[in-house]
């Protein structure tokens, strides 16, 4: 006698077979946030349908099996051997149905600022932006950079950058899923341009990352805004436009302070800013809702100081090592150039293992 399916599953195949109908119907599209978001869920459940279904065959073949085993003793061994699968799909079935992060299918805005080490530190910080746009453009991820105050040396002391997708078709993993680890203190150990003597030195560079909130998730009053505008500005503080079109907003109750200047007109810059604001808000109260919830995840570390380091980037040895997970690997020169795959999947390896522990000790 075959296994029924639980009736947890049962429902999460229903809400799949329902999700493939609504998605072919073209009504469905002519709201593009609904089908995004509808297609997503359809993407997440997907492989956990096909292990749900998957695992039910193998179940009746395992039974059929044992049926015919009672006739003839060869069909024992059959039995036994499809029965050894069964394990290793309930271990899959078991991390698919772990709770998901909802913004993984999200954008992602990011900022970097650099920290201590001075006109060094704003170099290390334009090389970090160098390796994340490099690291979207292998993904093909469309980048922009909103706004950034540039150092005498062409490095950054802040930057503001935006990742999206480019598919129009909704996946469960968006920009989010792949860099919300980079958030924290990054460490760089070299010989800085500026440095006559060649002793190696240390900075830093800090990194923020926000899943692009959309509209509907943060209510923002005007009452609640100060909007300034002024000249853009590019290397060493030259003026690179002749009209007022940058825009800088202040979000009076939080104190929260965004920018862009990259845009040609003003009301393009204010858009922008206003996308960084929603997700910086949505982040706080995020972050708000956590600790009363005293939940136990990582934060990302907000003051930039290098004693506080997630990572540390050691030119002289070439190597890159991940202080969160252990990780170590000597090909920073590829890393600069965009390789982060390797970095990144053991940080996601490294969460899902976390989760399945504590879904073990729950």
């Amino acid at each position: 006698m075959t296994r029924p399916v639980p009736a947890a599953l049962e429902a999460l195949l229903a809400e799949h077979v329902e999700l493939e109908k609504r998605l072919a119907d073209p009504a469905v599209h002519a709201d593009q946030t609904t089908a995004r978001k509808l297609g997503r869920r359809y993407a997440e459940l997907t492989p956990v349908a096909r292990t749900i279904r998957e695992l039910a065959a193998l179940r009746e073949d395992i039974a059929a099996a044992e049926e015919l085993a009672v006739e003839d003793a060869a069909f024992a061994a059959e039995a036994d051997e499809l029965a050894t699968r069964v394990p290793q799909l309930e271990a899959k079935l078991t991390e698919l149905l772990l709770p998901r992060d909802p913004s993984d299918g999200s954008d992602v805005l990011m900022e970097v600022k650099s920290g201590e080490g001075g006109e060094e530190s704003a170099l290390f910080a334009g090389d970090l932006v160098r390796m994340y746009l490099r690291y979207a453009e292998r993904h093909g991820w469309k980048a922009e950079i909103l706004g950034a105050t540039e150092s005498e040396l062409g490095g950054y002391k802040d930057a503001t950058v935006a990742f999206k997708t480019r598919r129009a078709s909704a996946e469960a993993d968006g920009v989010w899923a792949r860099l919300k680890f980079e958030g924290g203190v990054h460490r760089v150990q070299r010989v800085p341009v500026t440095e006559s003597q060649g002793r190696i030195h240390t900075s830093a560079a800090g990194v923020l990352v926000y899943p692009e909130a959309e509209d509907v998730q943060i209510d923002i009053e005007d009452k609640d805004l100060r909007i300034d505008v002024f000249r853009s500005s590019g290397h060493g503080g030259q003026s690179v436009n002749t009209t007022d079109s940058a825009v800088r907003i202040t979000h009076l109750p939080t104190g929260i302070v965004v920018s862009c200047q990259n845009e040609r007109s003003q009301l393009q810059n204010k858009a922008r800013a206003m996308d960084v604001l929603r997700a910086r808000l949505q982040a706080l109260a995020e972050e708000k809702a956590e600790l009363e919830a005293s939940a136990n995840r990582r934060s990302q570390v907000r003051t930039v100081d290098r004693s506080e380091r997630i990572r540390t980037y050691n030119f002289p040895e070439n190597r890159i090592s991940d202080h969160r997970i252990n990780f170590k690997a000597y090909n920073l020169d590829q890393v600069l150039d965009g390789d982060l795959d390797a970095l990144l999947d053991a940080l996601a390896a490294a969460d899902r293992d976390e989760r399945l522990a504590a879904a073990g000790d729950g």
